[in-house]
């Protein structure tokens, strides 16, 4: 690593609607273990931090959630030497405590994906992961606190359910979600959470609630994707406003939780690339 990438500390995963945060960036090809990650890593400064960024889909959203290559990335952020990472998702809500153009900082997780590698430690180097808490508690605060201050509408906790993908839910599905304790609906932040974990790197997302997913009542706006998209790019500016203000609320060196045995992580990131 070089002068240029050693003092990134913060990272954003931008989601939908999200491909770019950064003026005049520059961009970093990283050669992962895993391939290479979704996009080119621009790094640059944004709410007084510098902060390396990663659109989730790609530039042009030419990836699928059941298609990310969610170990690329967020080995790659953590090989630039980020500790933190906010990760902006668009959410459904199944519950209406939590209509659109709402924003919800999750405290807890429900994995209803299948068939993603969601480990590092997937040989003989077998590691657990207290994953009890997902979310990292000072980033959430950090949300919290941007979001009051911008007199956002906003949910300071909530469990979000995250569900393959690309199809959104069935009526009988979606009854299930909220029968399992849910109050929204993602495709994209498992295993992103548990991953940036495994690496030492503090995570919480930042969601934006666009739709009813298949609706609550007559009248509801049931998803679609151009509904999704739509409310996504009425909130941009809202959406990088709150990240930017979150951004400058932490510490400049950001100090994640341990979960997982530091020498296991390093000897992840001392992996040789695949090129």
């Amino acid at each position: 690593m070089d002068e240029t990438t050693d003092a990134v500390r913060h990272g954003v995963i931008g989601g939908s609607g999200l491909y770019e945060l950064l003026d005049e960036p520059r961009l970093v090809d990283v050669a992962t273990p895993f391939g290479p990650p979704s996009s080119p890593v621009a790094v640059g400064r944004f709410g007084g931090r510098t902060v390396a960024f990663l659109a989730r889909h790609g530039a042009g959203h030419t990836i699928p959630p059941h298609r990310v290559p969610y170990r690329a990335n967020l080995w790659a952020l953590a090989w630039l030497g980020v500790r933190a990472v906010i990760a902006s998702s668009a959410v459904g809500s199944i519950t209406a405590d939590l209509p659109a153009d709402t924003f919800v900082v999750p405290d807890q997780l429900i994995d209803r994906t299948h068939g993603r590698p969601d480990t590092f430690f997937d040989g003989s180097d077998v590691q657990h992961l207290g994953f009890a808490d997902p979310f990292d508690p000072v980033l959430r605060a950090a949300l919290c606190g941007a979001l009051a201050a911008r007199g956002e509408r906003f949910a300071d906790r909530g469990t979000a359910l995250v569900i393959p993908g690309p199809r959104f839910s069935t009526r009988a599905e979606s009854q299930g979600w909220r029968q399992a304790g849910a109050d929204i609906l993602n495709m994209t932040m498992y295993p992103e959470a548990a991953l940036a974990a495994e690496l030492g790197i503090a995570y919480a997302s930042l969601s934006f609630v666009t739709d009813a997913d298949v609706g609550h009542a007559p009248g509801d706006d049931a998803v679609s994707a151009e509904l999704v998209f739509r409310r996504l790019t009425a909130a941009r500016d809202r959406i990088t406003g709150t990240i930017a203000d979150a951004l400058g609320r932490l510490p400049g060196d950001p100090q994640p939780r341990t979960l997982v045995d530091g020498a296991a992580t390093a000897r992840v990131l001392a992996l040789p690339a695949t090129t």
